[in-house]
């Protein structure tokens, strides 16, 4: 039971760092083995469709952190994914990260053109959670969207998604306990669909 967390907040030690730590902890407290990576220590280009990725079944477009993290993509048997909100949206380190999983997906020649994932039929699942500043719900736009639907066509089984509000201050997440006991048991409830309890 390998899970990959991935944080995409340019502050390597801010909420969405704590929020995911949380989460993980709660997978290894359940016997999962985990790891966690932070955006903001990795250069990612943004995908330009040069629709190599069809031929050569990768990006061969960019040699850059992509290049590092696909073979622990593949590897992982979960992602949690989570990003704090900029302008009603996942960051841009987060976004360049969902359109370079557009290198797993094998498609068809006919159009519209079919299409399937290269990460499907291992019973993948995911965790996602967004971080906001603002108390309103809807202030968070459609960041939980675009961190957990992006991934359910790649294969992915999305066992929670988490809001987080009235986050903006570095760190302030670590007064919430309530806060911190969903990530923590959004981590629980991720290890316990993974090995089918």
């Amino acid at each position: 039971m390998k899970v990959l967390g991935i944080s995409g907040s340019p502050r390597a030690r801010g909420n969405t760092a704590r929020l995911l730590a949380e989460v993980l902890r709660g997978v290894s407290d359940a016997g999962g083995e985990v790891s966690a990576v932070s955006l903001s220590e990795y250069v990612i280009a943004g995908c330009v469709g040069c629709e190599r990725c069809r031929r050569d079944l990768t990006c061969t477009r960019f040699n850059d952190g992509m290049t590092l993290l696909y073979p622990r993509i593949v590897e992982a048997d979960a992602l949690v994914l989570g990003s704090p909100v900029y302008h009603y949206n996942v960051t841009s380190q987060m976004k360049a990260f969902i359109d370079r999983l557009y290198a797993f997906y094998d498609f068809t020649d006919e159009r519209p053109r079919g299409y399937s994932s290269r990460l499907a039929g291992r019973e993948r699942k995911a965790v996602v959670f967004a971080v906001g500043e603002q108390a309103d719900p809807a202030d968070l736009g459609v960041a939980l969207e675009a961190l957990s639907l992006p991934l359910r066509p790649l294969g992915y089984e999305v066992v929670a998604e988490l809001p987080v509000l009235s986050c903006f201050e570095p760190g302030i997440v670590g007064k919430k306990k309530e806060v911190l006991e969903q990530a923590y048991r959004c981590g629980r409830d991720l290890a316990a669909a993974l090995s089918g309890a």
